[in-house]
């Protein structure tokens, strides 16, 4: 098995308490309003949000992937930190056994925030991931971020 890192961060406008809460804690009920085109619903399969809860992501008909389940391993409400696994779906397109996320928002100017992302691919045993493959995935998340800000922004009393 092989394991692929990938670091990426970008800056909002808006705090690292509610960035965190809107694309953390309340993700199951936003992302499918805002990214309805994409996300279908997101269920809860086991636990209530704490570590060791496990969630299925569902797709829409226009995303070329159906579902993703995914285990949150670590949360840190005061730090604003959490750590995902993908763990079973087709959007590991059988080329990798699971895809680990650690999420963190820090302070950054006044009243914004530093989105860091740090994404581990382990890949499934004799297979290559292609870098336009990272690049989409990156491209994804960085584009729900931005719709979550935007949203956020048009919105100064949600998640506060």
């Amino acid at each position: 098995m092989g394991v692929i890192k990938v670091s990426q961060s970008f800056r909002t406008k808006v705090t690292p308490n509610r960035m965190f809460k809107a694309l953390i804690l309340d993700s199951h009920n936003l992302a499918p309003q805002l990214m309805f085109s994409s996300i279908k619903s997101i269920e809860f399969l086991q636990g209530n949000g704490e570590p060791g809860t496990i969630k299925q992501l569902n797709f829409t008909e226009a995303s070329p992937f159906n579902y993703v389940k995914h285990r949150i391993d670590a949360l840190d409400k005061e730090n604003f930190m959490c750590k995902y696994t993908f763990i079973e779906g087709d959007a590991l397109m059988d080329k990798l056994d699971c895809i680990t996320h650690e999420v963190k928002f820090e302070p950054y100017g006044f009243g914004g925030c530093l989105c860091k992302i740090t994404s581990e691919y382990f890949t499934k045993d004799n297979v290559e991931i292609k870098e336009e493959d990272i690049e989409h995935g990156k491209d994804r998340a960085i584009g729900m971020y931005e719709v979550v800000e935007a949203y956020l922004l048009a919105h100064p009393h949600a998640y506060n």
